[in-house]
């Protein structure tokens, strides 16, 4: 009579309990897969790819997909376990993820509305799944309201230097690198506040 509760306590090991176990890691930060699918589905040209040939349509499936599995905050501490690839990727799946989008993104080249809807996604994705400002080994007492309104303008800065129509100019060349060194310096601030304690 004594030895049933510890029985039942133990995990299940029958393939019943491990599907059960699958679906749960599969349907968990349900915001967090919702936002990643969607980024990742919208980069691929929706329009452009419903009338794709069929290995273009189930690419597009097979990166819903990828995304789903990869789109879920990584909110543990920046503990370097392995220089593996695939531990680093699994690691820092959530910076792939808005990385492979936007280069995918600018590969197949949609229209504006488009763009802007991708840019929204991106933006929301990054504040839902940033672990510095909204996970558990985030510092006490930081703004949560700052990072959200540096990252909008930051996104409506690239947008309208993205729509600048200096691409055939001899100009092309100043923007280009302005955004570099904009980029390296928003870098270089980001992981100096990251590094020096607060206070």
């Amino acid at each position: 009579m004594t030895t049933a509760p510890a029985r039942a306590a133990r995990p299940d090991p029958r393939p019943g309990g491990r599907a059960a176990l699958l679906i749960t890691r599969l349907t968990s930060r349900i915001t967090d897969r919702l936002l990643g699918t969607a980024l990742a589905v919208a980069a691929c040209d929706p329009p452009a790819a419903v009338h794709a040939p069929l290995p273009v349509r189930v690419l597009v499936l097979g990166a819903a997909a990828a995304a789903w599995w990869a789109a879920p905050m990584v909110d543990a501490r920046p503990v370097l376990t392995s220089m593996r690839r695939r531990a680093f990727a699994v690691r820092h799946r959530t910076t792939v993820l808005p990385a492979a989008a936007i280069t995918v993104a600018a590969a197949t080249g949609p229209a504006l509305w488009l763009i802007v809807c991708i840019a929204a996604l991106l933006l929301a994705y990054l504040l839902v799944t940033d672990a510095w400002t909204a996970g558990l080994t985030a510092p006490p007492g930081r703004p949560r309201a700052t990072p959200a309104l540096t990252a909008a303008a930051a996104t409506a800065v690239v947008l309208l230097a993205a729509q600048a129509p200096v691409a055939g100019s001899p100009w092309a060349r100043l923007p280009a690198s302005l955004a570099v060194a904009a980029t390296a310096a928003c870098l270089v601030l980001a992981l100096r506040t990251r590094r020096v304690p607060p206070g």
